[in-house]
């Protein structure tokens, strides 16, 4: 099925709760199957958090986890030290593209036992369990910060703990000092020199430790867009926030001040207002450390005429499709004109009177991607559109098209014919 998304009217004040962050929750399930005290509260109602939390209580020797990256990523290095216990890890026919070489590279530096059942360096994986041996590994920090939170979440059961090396500039560090952050919540304790982790084995009981997960900034970010585009005084209250984040993409706060969005904290919430209207032609933005926003920026700005520069998105390349061809592509269809390099994303501006979509007839495809689905949703303020399988947040936000609802917009199902 296929949906028309509309808004016939400006968007009344509402408050919307957002659930917990799928990238703290799935750090914290991990992190509570090897101490099982922990309490989680908040916990992420996406379905990438919903499949780890079914792979981790699972019996089954054959693991199957469709789309979630993360999960594979993280659910690799704690089958690794499940001493005596095989399983087959396996995922969708995209996870079966998406590397993992660095990783399994890594846990077999420290003594794991991983094979590659089919294509080398992908899944599915078959891991058997035992005690790690080894305490240190370098390995390339380029590529994607979960293989390194991957190592981390282990790292404190391990038997001297883990002296991690890292290669290569960071990419995503804010996820990287989440995982150290909540690990050190816990009493875990770690040192950081340059590029260097030496985290300690921890030996002792972590007692009844209780962990509330913030909303998530990154489902934020598509509220963000739609304040954007709306007219002048248009506002939003979004729940449960707050100003200091574990997140990255808390960095929407001031990115979208670019755009004449403003946010307002309350205790346990934040407003986000259209205050103004853009004071620049063309944004410019490294995005390194939060590229999971990269395409909800990207949409902002062809919808209010600007141009982008947007550069540090080589890791969008491996993701549930390849977003920078993916976005490249959609928005060629709507009018817009942009080029892509391995890691950047540039946008020409152009006019408004130059969409090519005035009656929602042009399908947008959504690459069995969440993040293209919610990233050109908001478009839904300036013109219908038409986005195919809607379902796909599931993998992230389930509840984002009633969301939508709740703020005025029209969500009509059409053939799949068009």
């Amino acid at each position: 099925m296929n949906i028309r998304l509309s808004l016939n009217k400006n968007i009344p004040h509402s408050q919307i709760h957002i659930c917990g962050s799928k990238s703290e929750s799935n750090r914290l399930l991990i992190l509570q199957k090897l101490f099982p005290e922990i309490e989680i509260k908040n916990i992420s109602e996406a379905q990438d958090t919903m499949l780890l939390e079914k792979a981790l209580n699972t019996t089954s020797k054959t693991i199957d986890i469709h789309h979630a990256g993360s999960a594979m990523r993280f659910l690799t290095a704690y089958f690794s030290i499940q001493k005596g216990r095989e399983v087959i890890l396996t995922g969708s026919q995209r996870m079966k593209e998406r590397p993992i070489t660095i990783l399994v590279d890594a846990l077999l530096e420290l003594g794991a036992e991983i094979t590659y059942l089919e294509k080398k360096g992908f899944p599915p994986l078959k891991i058997k369990g035992r005690t790690l041996s080894e305490n240190k590994v370098t390995i390339n920090s380029n590529v994607s910060s979960q293989y390194i939170s991957a190592l981390l979440l282990i790292a404190p059961t391990l038997k001297n703990g883990l002296e991690l090396t890292l290669e290569g500039n960071k990419t995503s560090f804010p996820y990287l000092k989440m995982t150290l952050d909540l690990l050190e919540q816990l009493g875990v304790q770690y040192i950081m020199r340059d590029k260097t982790i030496n985290v300690k084995p921890f030996k002792t009981t972590v007692g009844n430790k209780s962990f509330t997960v913030e909303s998530d900034w990154s489902s934020a970010s598509y509220f963000y867009s739609i304040v954007a585009l709306s007219p002048l005084g248009t506002s939003l209250t979004l729940s449960t926030f707050c100003k200091e984040s574990l997140q990255g993409d808390a960095a929407l706060v001031e990115i979208y001040r670019n755009f004449g969005v403003e946010t307002t904290y309350h205790e346990n919430a934040i407003t986000i207002s259209k205050f103004n209207d853009p004071k620049i032609n063309r944004l410019r933005l490294n995005l390194i450390n939060t590229p999971d926003i990269a395409q909800t920026i990207a949409i902002s700005c062809f919808g209010l005429g600007m141009a982008c520069e947007l550069t540090g998105l080589h890791t969008l390349k491996i993701k549930e499709t390849n977003r920078l061809e993916a976005l490249k592509t959609e928005l060629q269809k709507l009018g817009g004109h942009s080029k892509t390099t391995d890691d950047s994303f540039t946008l020409e501006a152009f006019q408004s009177k130059q969409f090519e979509n005035p009656s929602g007839n042009i399908l947008i495809s959504t690459y069995q991607d969440h993040r293209m689905a919610m990233a050109f949703a908001p478009l839904a303020v300036l013109f219908p559109i038409m986005i195919e399988n809607p379902e796909v947040v599931e993998k992230s936000y389930p509840v984002f098209w009633k969301d939508l609802k709740k703020i005025g917009f029209e969500l009509k199902p059409i053939s799949t014919e068009h």
